[in-house]
């Protein structure tokens, strides 16, 4: 479950950050910081320790600004939110045009896992309603621009492209999942089966689990590789765009 909301937060004041709109003029000594500092410190303590420790007195202190004060910078934490994801949505690259639909696809749903690996917290925030920033509104058009002239209705666009998002999205979540399963045990997946393994001797019945036995022997025998989220976001990745090409090409209208 998400642990914060974009869109939170009040719309004219996201806004107005979001698209560094100016502000009424401030009276008194210049500022000590800018915008830009206060969400590049959120992000490094929420890298460091997840969203759960992201709180405006923490980015206050790692600032050295008293909690009051980093309020004249951004009004609340959900703003902040908005800022951080609008932020790092600016890591991606645009595709390249000259590709084709796929490799430009591929392109976008790998750099969304890169960016969840740098910056886990991400999953931790619901995006429904996604910060409308400059960054955030260019990874759109890009991902739209990716299968823009496949002769596909603006509706079949928006579908296609929640297709892919929503992939990643799944896949990210099982491998973030399994990194922090990890550090919280010291465990390994090999060592975790390797434990377990015998406490199931006899209790797991060949003739009731054929196909999770046969699994398990493969595995066992060393003719199934370990478990490795990012070769299984491959996979994936690859059969869900099998599956666009073949509705692509059934659906496809003159320009």
């Amino acid at each position: 479950m998400a642990e914060e909301f974009t869109g939170s937060g009040d719309p004219g004041r996201s806004i107005a950050l979001l698209w560094s709109l100016p502000g009424p003029a401030r009276r008194g000594p210049k500022p000590r910081h800018t915008v830009e500092d206060v969400v590049r410190a959120a992000i490094a303590l929420a890298d460091a320790e997840g969203l759960s420790a992201l709180s405006m007195r923490r980015v206050a202190e790692a600032l050295g600004l008293s909690p009051m004060s980093l309020y004249t910078y951004v009004p609340s934490k959900a703003e902040l939110v908005d800022l951080m994801l609008d932020r790092v949505a600016g890591e991606d690259q645009t595709p390249d045009p000259a590709n084709g639909w796929r490799a430009r696809l591929e392109q976008i749903a790998r750099q969304h896992w890169s960016r969840a690996q740098r910056h886990p917290w991400i999953l931790q925030v619901g995006t429904h309603r996604p910060p409308l920033g400059p960054n955030v509104l260019a990874r759109v058009e890009s991902t739209l621009c990716a299968i823009d002239g496949l002769g596909l209705t603006e509706m079949e666009m928006d579908q296609v492209t929640s297709v892919v998002s929503d992939y990643v999205r799944g896949a990210v979540r099982a491998a973030l999942d399994a990194r922090e399963i990890e550090k919280q045990t010291g465990m390994t997946d090999e060592q975790w089966w390797a434990m377990n393994t015998p406490l199931l001797q006899g209790l797991v019945d060949p003739a009731r689990y054929p196909t999770t036995v046969r699994m398990g022997e493969a595995y066992k025998s060393g003719q199934m590789p370990g478990p490795d989220p990012e070769r299984n976001f491959e996979f994936g990745l690859q059969r869900v765009l099998d599956g666009l090409a073949t509705f692509v090409e059934n659906t496809r209208r003159p320009a």
